[in-house]
Formats: C-alpha cells, structure tokens, sequence
C-alpha cells in the first residue's frame, strides 16, 4: 500500500503555540535554535488560518521574529531555505522594505525546489519583498472577499480574506493574514494546483479588478 504523506505548510513568522513547537526552529541574527513558545501571537494566528482551511496539513514553523516585530533578511532567507526541504507551501506573512541578495536567492532557490512561496504584500506603499520577486505569490487583504473568496487585482495580486471589519474581524488583519488564507487556499487544493499554483487562484478569483469577474488571466 502507498503511503500518503501529509502536506507540509512552512510559517516563517512568530512561532505557534507550545504544542506546534517540537519540531520548530528559531534563526537568530546569528545561528539558530530551539524555537520558543510565540510572543506575539502571530504565527498563532497565521497557524490557524491555515489549520481552518486545510485541517490535515502539518504545519512548520520558523521562528524569525522575537518578542517584536522585527527581523533581517538574513533571518527569513535562512528560515526558507530550511523550510523548504520538506515544504511544499511557505507563507511568509511580513514584508521588508528593501531587495537582498540573500533573500532573493533563498527565494528562487525554493522556488527551484518546486515550494510555492505566498507573501505579504501591502496595498499601500511601495514593494516589499519577498512578494515582490519573480514567481512569489503576492497576496494582499481585500474587503470584498469572505472566507471561500480571491480575487485578482492588479500587478497580478492575490486578494483574500483578511479578518477585516466588513467580515465581522477585529484585532490582526491586512495583508499578512490574507497571506495566510491564500497560503490555505493553496494547501487545501494543492493537488489540483499543479505546476502553476499562481494561475490556479487566478482561475477561482471570484473578482477582478473594481467589480468585473474574472474573464482572462495575465501571465506572471
């Protein structure tokens, strides 16, 4: 009999509660560890959205914030190339303002080893990175979708749920928990997803652009 192994979905973020830490790691700015119970409580959260949409997933998380919201580069590129030895869906709820060499060859070196990368992208401001590479997919929070809903919005951005205020959310929202729910979505369907895991939630974007349903989708 084939054995099925279970889907594997890697959190780059705060950690999780105490008893998804047994096989978590930390990455500090200089080596790594034993991951700590999350201080933040966002990788919690991130772990259960992910949990909601895709129950049977197993969840990996990698510990790159401390007990607040800051980290490098060299931290998050670190955690992805660990990650994505077994994972087959990373999401990287954070943004940095900035482009490094370190992260964008951890980021295509995952991508090489067939990982779908799903990453913050806020909707105001300039690019952030990772979103912004080549082959990641770029989600944002969008007010208009519910639970089951995406849509596709410019520059080839994935909307989804995102705990907003229209959907009765309070406390964490915006586009590191829509990362989460596209990272769901993906987990949830990763065997119909294929190769293209991008145009996979394109094809099932309830809206695109202001108000029109999906009639083509762009090449990314």
């Amino acid at each position: 009999m084939a054995v099925v192994r279970r889907l594997t979905v890697g959190i780059v973020d705060s950690g999780g509660p105490p008893d998804t830490m047994a096989d978590a790691r930390a990455f500090f700015a200089e080596g790594c560890g034993p991951a700590m119970p999350d201080r933040l409580g966002h990788g919690t959260a991130v772990g259960a959205i992910i949990r909601r949409a895709a129950p049977d997933a197993r969840l990996h998380h990698a510990q790159v914030f401390d007990d607040r919201p800051i980290t490098s580069a060299d931290r998050v590129a670190r955690a992805i190339d660990w990650l994505s030895a077994d994972c087959a869906v990373i999401v990287l709820s954070l943004g940095l303002a900035s482009d490094r060499r370190v992260l964008r060859q951890a980021c295509k070196a995952a991508l090489a080893r067939g990982c779908s990368l799903v990453a913050a992208s806020p909707s105001r401001g300039g690019p952030c990175w990772p979103a912004a590479y080549p082959g990641v997919i770029a989600a944002t929070g969008d007010a208009r979708c519910g639970w089951p809903d995406l849509s596709l919005l410019p520059d080839g951005v994935i909307g989804a749920w995102c705990a907003s205020p229209e959907h009765g959310g309070t406390g964490m929202g915006g586009a590191s928990l829509a990362a989460a729910r596209v990272a769901g979505h993906l987990a949830a369907g990763f065997a119909e997803a294929g190769s293209d895991p991008f145009q996979w939630l394109a094809k099932h974007a309830r809206h695109i652009g202001p108000e029109r349903r999906l009639a083509a989708v762009p090449a990314r």
